[in-house]
């Protein structure tokens, strides 16, 4: 059966979807010897051979979903090149190659989301989704109810106003305030360049959510894999427990 080749790529838990749509237009992927840069380009994976970076991609690997909740201090990675703490470090006796869900930042903590599943990592990262994910943002100061409404009706960043968000102030300490902060894009550095925007500046964030997933009692630092049901809310293939349908 012919597909997408970055299709195929996904499936075989080579890459995401979107890493291997940038392998194919980098010039890095080759059909039986000829170099592919076409993203509408189709093949059939049991009679053509597919290669990248001049290697065969791997077999068909069984689906493997993981919920990490990432400490701060290592980067959302599995190989770093400058030889920093990756996830890799925390996940011991995985002997899948599975890909983070989006990133969070070397000084950010939380949940994050694993697999090899590049339809599921499409469906959670691709804008027109919409997938939720929610934060405990630590910011310096209090902000007023016109930072708050810039937040909640869209900020002017570089590359676009952000899509409306949800937000409020959970705690208010002596100088800094905590906030819960929902937003339903993944642009780098979103949360951070949002409270920069609004003259709040991040000091500490935390991901509690992403779409109807939650870390629950899982410690820091550790992993645990995903359950059928969670996995079908995540595939909007069912309604979870809090209503919530992708």
């Amino acid at each position: 059966m012919r597909e997408r080749l970055q299709k195929i790529m996904s499936k075989a838990g080579h890459a995401s979807r979107r890493h291997a749509e940038k392998l194919i237009m980098e010039g890095r992927v080759k059909v039986n010897g000829v170099v592919v840069t076409n993203l509408g380009f189709k093949a059939d994976p049991r009679k053509d051979h597919i290669r990248v970076n001049g290697k065969p991609i791997g077999k068909f690997q069984p689906k493997a979903y993981l919920l990490l909740n990432k400490p701060r201090g290592c980067v959302t990675t599995l190989d770093d090149p400058l030889g920093r703490p990756t996830i890799r470090d925390f996940l011991h006796g995985e002997k899948k190659r599975v890909y983070p869900v989006g990133r969070l930042d070397f000084d950010s903590e939380g949940l994050l989301i694993l697999t090899n599943d590049g339809e599921l990592h499409h469906r959670l990262t691709h804008p027109r989704y919409g997938i939720p994910r929610t934060y405990l943002v630590k910011v310096k100061g209090i902000p007023d109810p016109g930072a708050m409404r810039r937040i909640r009706d869209g900020v002017a960043l570089e590359g676009g106003v952000t899509l409306p968000a949800k937000v409020h102030i959970v705690k208010r300490l002596k100088r800094n305030s905590w906030m819960r902060l929902t937003v339903y894009e993944g642009r780098n550095k979103l949360i951070k360049r949002m409270c920069d925007a609004v003259s709040h500046p991040v000091i500490r964030l935390r991901r509690i959510r992403y779409g109807s997933l939650t870390l629950g009692d899982l410690k820091l630092g550790k992993y645990r894999y995903l359950t059928s049901e969670e996995i079908d809310e995540l595939k909007g293939k069912r309604t979870s427990a809090h209503g919530v349908r992708k």
